[in-house]
């Protein structure tokens, strides 16, 4: 599911691309790219979710707080 929304989103992202080599209105290309950047944001929280789901929920039962600590470096990036 990630791959599927990545490999889409980087076909998008190709599209502006060519929109802006084609000199294409700056309105229409800045939609197109905030929808690039909506579908990586989204991609990002798919990926953040199964991570606490799974990675983070295995690393409370073990008491590996490195791992924890790692999120929420992660998640301080991600959100910037």
């Amino acid at each position: 599911m990630v791959l599927n929304r990545l490999s889409r989103a980087s076909g998008h992202l190709e599209s502006v691309k060519r929109m802006v080599e084609d000199g294409r209105d700056c309105s229409e290309v800045l939609i197109q790219l905030s929808a690039v950047i909506s579908a990586l944001s989204n991609t990002g929280k798919v990926i953040l979710k199964d991570h606490m789901e799974h990675c983070i929920v295995d690393a409370v039962e073990l008491g590996d707080k490195a791992a924890i600590d790692n999120l929420a470096k992660a998640i301080d990036r991600f959100i910037k």
